[in-house]
């Protein structure tokens, strides 16, 4: 048996090796259990799935266990994205949500999120608290309870969640202006659970959307993993180059994250989405409030921080931070590198689909394709580049690099550039006169990453290829 551990954001593991139905009912009991414990319990569990392989029946195994205990079970009537299973929670007043999903990893994972009853990632210390629970049912066993019984007691209750979640886009984004811009949209759904929503909350409107990869394939076929990133986005970029479309919207396997193409098929990576996202509630909306960033996210917000004269916090990497902080500070946005986004009014966590919208809001309300939006916001804080590598390693040897990593804060040069400071938040990151790279070890799969910005793109690609060397990778 496994040791079920939650890493940025929940549990994550091969499917038929260590995800299987026995995990997810111990990890599930784990969960009974720590709401139990509040007595939260008749409050009940939201319980949503994304399209992954065998995703609605360990969905259906989750909601089975929660019921063995007692404790009331939310099942989505289908596929749902995680912010729209996230949403329902504070919204239905339940106690927290059971999102089967392994977000962006390749197809053969998939994974539990357990987000609490304010419907974003789960704290590190509710993590503590809720593995502790987990160890118990390892150590105990978990008890299910067939879905037909629960369903004629009334322990498991079909939903669905999308409805609220539509009307909650329509407070958080004036969707007539959208609409009426006349916006011509590609979304590429990569198979995930995002398809369906921008077009719905677009439809019959001036602004047309046209929509790819819609379809459900667990194998996400023409990608390693349904991650809205440049080499996963050949297809939409050549469909937005050569279709006479504004602009590409991208969502990853259970549409958290977002991803943007120019009118030109040209990839924004997520440092410019998050600045371009701060520079619209900041300057077109007047909005202001404190900006929370992981660690591996732009500089650019520094600048924007300095000219709008709101404060910027940071993070390490992971909702499990940066929402807490959101809500402790009452933060206007928070994201990550990862291309995860947050709002004020909404629920601290990241959610593609709002983020796209807003996007979109930023278009119309300005009358800017994405290439003008770009230059509008380097006008402001100047033109900064960024790449990330991603190192597969034997995770048998974490020890090691994490040893290496504690030693590399003695290194004074990297990439022909001058270290100038240092810091350990999550992993090491090297300072720079003009940049940064950052060395960490990811927290949902085997691999080392490896991020650097900075003014020049030659000056981006000596900082990896010089963090990658001092690594040995």
């Amino acid at each position: 048996m496994v040791a079920i551990k939650f890493g940025t954001d929940g549990w994550r593991a091969i499917i038929a090796e260590e995800f299987t139905f026995e995990n997810v009912s111990l990890c599930v009991q784990g969960v009974a259990s720590y709401v139990k414990e509040l007595g939260w319990a008749d409050r009940g569990i939201v319980v949503g799935y994304d399209t992954r392989f065998g995703s609605r029946d360990f969905a259906h195994c989750a909601a089975e266990t929660l019921a063995a205990n007692g404790v009331p079970a939310l099942l989505s009537k289908g596929v749902s994205p995680t912010p729209v299973v996230s949403y329902s929670v504070p919204k239905w007043g339940a106690a927290g949500a059971v999102m089967i999903t392994a977000s962006h990893n390749p197809p053969e994972w998939n994974g539990v999120k357990f987000k609490p009853e304010y419907g974003g990632s789960a704290s590190s210390e509710i993590v503590a608290r809720l593995e502790e629970h987990v160890r118990a049912a390892e150590a105990a066993g978990a008890s299910r309870m067939g879905l037909e019984e629960a369903l004629k007691e009334g322990l498991v209750r079909e939903v669905d969640p999308a409805p609220k979640y539509m009307s909650q886009m329509g407070r958080m984004v004036d969707l007539e202006v959208v609409r009426g811009a006349g916006i011509r949209v590609l979304v590429d759904a990569m198979h995930g659970a995002g398809a369906g929503y921008l077009p719905r909350l677009l439809e019959g409107s001036a602004s047309r959307v046209e929509e790819i990869r819609g379809e459900v394939n667990p194998a996400f076929p023409g990608m390693h993993q349904p991650e809205p990133i440049a080499e996963n986005l050949t297809q939409a970029s050549a469909m937005v180059a050569g279709g006479n479309l504004d602009v590409g919207i991208a969502y990853d396997g259970d549409a958290d994250r977002l991803g943007v193409l120019d009118e030109n098929g040209r990839y924004f990576n997520t440092l410019q989405v998050f600045a371009l996202l701060a520079l619209y509630l900041l300057e077109v909306r007047g909005e202001r409030g404190p900006i929370v960033k992981s660690i591996t996210s732009s500089d650019m917000l520094f600048r924007l921080g300095e000219i709008y004269d709101v404060p910027i916090l940071e993070t390490g990497v992971g909702f499990k931070y940066a929402g807490p902080l959101m809500m402790k500070e009452n933060a206007l946005m928070a994201g990550e590198e990862s291309g995860g986004y947050g709002f004020r009014g909404h629920i601290p966590e990241r959610d593609g689909i709002l983020s796209s919208l807003l996007f979109l809001e930023f278009m119309a309300r300005t009358g800017k394709r994405p290439s003008e939006l770009l230059s509008m916001l380097y006008d402001r804080v100047g033109e900064w580049y960024y790449d990330r590598r991603d190192v597969p390693f034997d995770d048998g040897k974490r020890a090691e690099f994490q040893e290496a990593l504690a030693k590399s804060g003695e290194v004074s040069e990297i990439g022909g550039m001058r270290v100038v400071s240092t810091d350990a938040t999550d992993g090491r990151r090297f300072r720079f006169e003009k940049g940064w790279v950052m060395v960490r070890l990811s927290g949902t799969e085997p691999l080392v990453r490896i991020y650097a910005e900075a003014d020049s793109e030659e000056v981006v690609e000596a900082l990896l290829s010089g963090a990658s060397g001092m690594l040995g990778l």
